[in-house]
């Protein structure tokens, strides 16, 4: 019998734990969600609650999200990047263009071969130099 009404004593404790932690909680969160705490202990200067909320507002603009500063400077970095190396590739494509060019001629087609793949009739000879 006392077993039974310790058990009905240690559930009621146990919710009463409970209720009194979700109530602790309730009012906790009650409280962020309002700020009446924070912003009553803030305005003990004037100006207080306006520097806290400048102050979250430029934490938010320079680091959280996909348009922040810091994203921005990345972005930034990376276009001139891309732009040089578009740069590169166009330069590449101008030389290729005066080469083809140039190859349409039979004149500088030997000549060309001559340069770049030391080509040579059967009646020559070839000497390479290098220089030190």
């Amino acid at each position: 019998m006392y077993r039974n009404l310790i058990n009905r004593l240690q559930k009621y404790i146990k919710i009463c734990i409970y209720a009194s932690f979700f109530i602790t909680l309730h009012r906790f969160l009650v409280n962020i969600m309002t700020f009446s705490k924070f912003w009553t202990h803030i305005q003990v200067r004037k100006w207080g609650k306006y520097v806290v909320t400048v102050l979250l507002f430029l934490a938010v603009f320079l680091f959280i999200g996909d348009q922040s500063a810091i994203h921005f400077f990345k972005r930034g970095r990376e276009i001139r990047q891309l732009e040089e190396q578009r740069d590169m590739y166009r330069e590449a494509t101008e030389n290729a263009q005066r080469e083809i060019l140039l190859l349409h001629n039979t004149d500088s087609l030997e000549r060309y071969a001559r340069e770049h793949y030391f080509m040579h009739t059967p009646n020559e000879d070839i000497y390479l130099v290098e220089e030190k």
